[in-house]
């Protein structure tokens, strides 16, 4: 069987995590590495044992025609290096969060229908045998109808403006690293598209969100949001019935999940046995999208990742230069 070649935008350390992830899919190889340090690129090559390393994008992807390309940039380069992979028809993967904003989403999404090459953002959370456990037993009625869902996430990020979490010109801000988990797990689990959504956040220094609060109006149901880079948090996601509730902790890397009756006593729970390197799932739905000819994966389709975007259009908007909180 023909190796299924992906190449690797951007050297760091979740390039590796993905990189070491894709030697577990039978079939699958990473073919080439790029980075902008060529330096950087080499010694990836060398330790993850890469055939071919670039320090350029576009020269990779004229020498090597992966089959795929992951994009493991900083989230300000996602945009043009997912339209440089559609304007050379090789199907994109790319981390959250893949837009900053919905135009960039818009525009990309149409470019990967109009050319049907497929454009996913890699939401490994929404693969994870836990997530998929708490979704099955919401689909089975039992915690009954769900009214509320509440997830918190976030942790005490270092408040140096030359990082990636506070850095603006990096794509820095809670809403890309964090508030992207919850939103779009949100979606996953209740299904639908929040009717009203609110938001409201904390600005650093450097300009960048370091905390967000999202109110989200379902057809039948409320959720709020909450993440910040200022402190750590009880990292759950909760949703509450009219028969009990589900709780995961930590859910965006999720490894386990409970089930409450009304009295609150664990009804089940599970333990995911069978995860060694999450990131394996993703990689399996990217390949089963290319040989299937598809612009878009049914797990996590086009219009999950413009909803986000249009989420941070929303974060953006409640800056005070922008004005009062958007509302939709």
């Amino acid at each position: 069987m023909k190796l299924f070649r992906f190449a690797i935008m951007g050297a760091g350390g979740i390039a590796r995590k993905f990189a070491a992830a894709v030697k577990l899919v039978p079939g699958c190889e990473v073919a080439a590495i790029a980075s902008k340090s060529k330096t950087r690129a080499q010694a990836f090559a060398d330790k993850e044992q890469v055939e071919l390393a670039f320090d350029d994008y576009e020269a990779m992807l004229e020498a090597v025609r992966p089959d795929c390309v992951y994009i493991a940039a900083t989230t300000n380069a996602h945009y043009d290096l997912t339209m440089l992979c559609l304007s050379h028809k090789v199907p994109v993967l790319c981390e959250k969060a893949m837009f900053r904003n919905s135009q960039e989403a818009t525009s990309a999404l149409n470019r990967s229908k109009t050319e049907g090459v497929l454009a996913m953002e890699a939401m490994w959370s929404r693969y994870l045998p836990a997530n998929l456990k708490a979704r099955t037993w919401l689909e089975e009625g039992r915690i009954g109808l769900p009214t509320y869902l509440h997830a918190q996430l976030g942790f005490a990020a270092e408040q140096d403006p030359r990082n990636r979490y506070f850095n603006p010109d990096l794509g820095g801000g809670a809403a890309y690293d964090l508030t992207v988990y919850a939103y779009e797990l949100a979606l996953f689990f209740l299904r639908q598209e929040p009717a009203v959504v609110q938001a409201q956040a904390l600005w650093s220094d450097s300009g960048v969100d370091a905390a967000d609060t999202v109110n989200l109006r379902f057809a039948d149901c409320l959720a709020q949001l909450s993440t910040t880079f200022l402190n750590p948090v009880d990292e759950t996601l909760k949703i509450y019935g009219s028969r009990g509730r589900i709780e995961i902790p930590h859910p965006h890397m999720a490894q386990e999940a409970f089930l409450y009756d009304l009295e609150g006593k664990v009804s089940e729970h599970y333990t995911d046995q069978q995860t060694v390197n999450g990131f394996t799932y993703e990689i399996e739905e990217a390949r089963r999208c290319v040989h299937e000819g598809r612009f878009e994966s049914p797990v996590i389709p086009h219009a999950t990742t413009l909803s986000c975007a249009r989420l941070f259009d929303h974060i953006l908007a409640s800056h005070p230069a922008a004005g009062s909180v958007a509302e939709k």
